[in-house]
């Protein structure tokens, strides 16, 4: 009988939300929505059995004063029920469920948690339905709601090291997550660029390691610098104040302390924790850099009194240190590293980093704590109660969950949001890749690999935003929203990324809320979005259009579109070399920016293609077919229309379809030393006229593809062939000298066009 009672709930909040989508976001487990509405004014009275929820109504009077100007009377006992809010707290101190129901009639409002920390969520969903613009009636439909999160980490990330950002936005921040019942902030405060957080017994941590001579300029395959110095830090008492805001709000905060790389800022300051002495300066460039913290005991003596000063300031379980990206160029070529390897019966580098990480989690555990890093702490053996965060993908946290780990999943390929939120010439310059909110709402935490016990170990998930080419509070603003509230519905499970518009509809709801508080958030839901797709016919492309609301007018001949152009109603027939553009027009005015999109046909274009391997989560937009899609990638913005290949070969087979003339390829290739993209070690072109006997006809070196920058034409005597095949053989690992020295390199591609 409970079951049928559960399934009908569900079913009437689905119902309630087809009739009408509440601006709720995260969307509750359950909602009945019901007649009528209750009027909140300045003679509600706030009704509450005890005083150990003063902090959560301090929080909510404060919302209602800065929105609308008045605040509720909190008071034990009331003569009449009616205009009340009533609150009824189980156990205040319970701090981890986040469970609560939320009642309102006509003539007044129940709320019920299992803790203080539900009634906060309470409240957040409260303030949600609540109008925007001040007035002195809050008018907020009759509904009951059930509701608690899937997840216990729901987190959002901040560097602060490449581009560093004040006390009070960092308080900003931390509403952001409140907002969305996110409950972890991961606080990136040490890097090679800029050390961030006060140590008492290291001074000059702050006073050389946090100020840098200059930073790049423009992209890093720029090169570019400017000598503006630049840097800043907070002080141990700035930290103390910002914990404890975090904490009003129900958030812990997770510092991060990176070693044993991203530590150039600190060898700046006492180089003598090197492998080679230095001397060495902050920073300047981004990316991946050789000198490491070498693993010798004054080093660990020093990360020891660190992270014992760390510890003091902040609460949390974890403490995250890093582990990601560290070279081992320096540790091979160090008297004391090689020495240490035999000592201790080390097999290679990658056991020496393990090694290193156990000795920093012996330490943290004896005092309470636990370590977390990134995935990069699997290599060597994963020290014995550490937590990994996933960010190459989910590969390391599947590995992590079977291995009977906690795991954070925050892969590039939906969590990363330094990535293009929308048509990358349209949007500020980034890092690369491509992850609209829908992408970001698409995501599933939990793999499909693992076990139902396996999957315990999948504590939730975050949002990371690196800010090489973030400079601003109000550019912060810009790439985390509206994604962030995408992925805070994720993570607390109520998200359905087949039912991706019901969510869309909600979160512009939420766009007046940014306005009135002033966010600079993103518009890029509103601006024209494209796929391609192969064409039945087999001849061509398809390019579909896409907006928030229909309105979309397109040209094909290169022109400038106008409300005058022919509307779009279908998906676009390619068929030969052309450029569409395309742009959301309302009451005959231009309201999005204009999208444009060249086409280069070729006899490969829409043809069915298939792939040895298949290219990397995080660079996988569009599969296979993105390679005779007809749109060939900008070099100069990784966005979607590259895939990418980490240690693995291309190996693509395209079939015509029919045996068709051919006398030349054409391959797109990227190369950046900074990224790990190199060039393949040769490109090589195969035809077949049956598809199982292939022969060779054209091989291109890496000293010709360098000569041809990419771009790579191998032109062959005129071959009869149904099907063809590119090798591109990936370059392997990157040489020692190199960012990211011993890794495996990228390999990235675009288009195959045959002619």
């Amino acid at each position: 009988m409970s079951k049928i009672i559960t399934f009908f709930l569900v079913l009437l909040s689905n119902i309630g939300f087809a009739q009408s989508s509440l601006p709720l976001i995260p969307q509750p487990k359950e909602l009945i929505q019901k007649q009528g509405s209750f009027i909140l004014n300045r003679g509600t009275i706030i009704l509450t059995a005890n005083s150990q929820s003063d902090n959560e109504i301090k929080l909510f009077n404060q919302y209602l004063k800065s929105a609308y100007g008045f605040e509720l009377i909190t008071t034990t006992n009331s003569k009449s029920p009616l205009n009340t809010i009533q609150i009824q707290v189980e156990n205040p101190k319970d701090n981890q469920s986040g469970a609560y129901q939320l009642k309102v009639s006509n003539s007044q409002i129940q709320i019920s948690s299992k803790g203080n920390i539900g009634l906060f969520y309470a409240f957040q969903t409260l303030e949600q339905l609540f109008p925007t613009g001040k007035t002195a009636e809050l008018k907020i439909p009759c509904l009951q709601i059930k509701d608690e999160p899937k997840y216990q980490w729901r987190g959002m990330h901040l560097d602060v090291v490449r581009h560093f950002f004040p006390k009070e936005f960092i308080k900003k921040y931390i509403d952001y997550l409140a907002m969305y019942k996110m409950n972890t902030f991961h606080w990136h405060l040490t890097d090679d660029q800029g050390w961030r957080i006060e140590i008492k017994k290291y001074p000059k941590l702050t006073e050389v390691g946090a100020w840098r001579k200059g930073s790049m300029v423009g992209h890093y395959n720029d090169q570019k610098f400017d000598d503006k110095k630049y840097g800043g830090f907070y002080t141990q008492e700035e930290i103390r104040e910002v914990v404890a805001y975090a904490n009003e709000r129900h958030i812990t905060i997770v510092p991060e302390i990176e070693m044993p790389g991203h530590a150039q800022a600190a060898l700046a300051a006492y180089p003598e924790l090197s492998c080679t002495g230095g001397p060495f300066e902050v920073a300047m460039q981004w990316g991946v850099l050789d000198d490491v913290f070498c693993p010798k005991e004054k080093t660990f003596e020093f990360l020891q009194n660190v992270l014992a000063e760390v510890i003091t300031l902040f609460p949390s379980q974890y403490i995250h240190i890093g582990g990601d990206e560290s070279p081992k160029t320096r540790w091979k070529n160090c008297a004391h590293c090689q020495a240490l390897l035999k000592k201790e019966g080390l097999k290679d580098e990658h056991e020496l980093q393990s090694y290193f990480i156990k000795r920093i989690e012996k330490f943290l555990n004896a005092n309470g704590r636990q370590i977390i890093g990134w995935d990069e702490i699997l290599e060597g053996g994963l020290a014995p109660n550490a937590a990994v965060m996933s960010w190459r993908g989910t590969e390391g946290g599947i590995a992590a969950a079977k291995q009977k780990h906690n795991v954070v999943m925050t892969p590039g390929s939906h969590c990363y949001f330094d990535y293009y939120q929308g048509e990358p010439k349209n949007e500020p310059l980034a890092i690369g890749g491509y992850i609209t909110v829908e992408k970001v709402y698409s995501f599933e935490p939990t793999p499909k690999e693992l076990t139902t016990d396996q999957a315990k170990y999948i504590l939730g998930a975050q949002g990371n935003l690196w800010t090489e080419y973030i400079k601003s509070p109000e550019h912060v603003e810009y790439m985390i929203m509206p994604r962030m509230a995408a992925l805070a519905e994720v993570v607390w499970g109520t998200s359905d990324a087949t039912k991706f518009e019901n969510f869309q509809n909600r979160l512009i709801q939420h766009f007046s809320v940014y306005d009135a508080k002033g966010i600079n958030y993103s518009r890029a839901l509103f601006e024209v979005t494209s796929s391609v797709g192969p064409s039945e016919k087999g001849n061509g492309v398809l390019f579909s259009l896409k907006s928030a609301k229909n309105g979309i007018h397109f040209t094909t001949d290169g022109t400038k579109p106008t409300a005058d152009s022919k509307k779009y109603a279908e998906p676009i027939s390619v068929t030969e070399s052309q450029t569409v553009k395309a742009a959301y027009f309302e009451n005959g005015k231009q309201k999005s920016a204009i999208i444009e999109q060249p086409f280069f046909i070729s006899k490969s274009t829409g043809k069915e293609i298939s792939l040895l391997n298949q290219p990397h989560e995080n660079y996988g937009i569009g599969g296979s077919f993105t390679l005779v899609d007809g749109m060939r990638g900008n070099i100069g913005k990784y966005g979607r229309d590259w895939i990418g290949f980490w240690g693995k070969d291309l190996e693509a087979t395209i079939d015509f379809g029919k045996e068709q003339g051919i006398s030349k390829v054409t391959v797109d290739v990227l190369a950046n030393d900074g990224s790990w993209i190199y060039y393949p070690n040769y490109i090589e072109v195969l035809v077949s006229t049956d598809g199982n006997v292939f022969q060779s006809v054209k091989k291109v070196s890496v000293e010709e593809i360098k000569k041809m920058k990419g771009i790579v034409t191998a032109e062959f005597g005129k071959q009869k062939a149904k099907y063809i095949k590119v090798i591109a053989l990936n370059a392997g690992k990157i040489p020692d000298g190199k960012p990211g020295a011993g890794s495996d390199c990228w390999l990235f591609v675009d288009e195959i066009m045959v002619e």
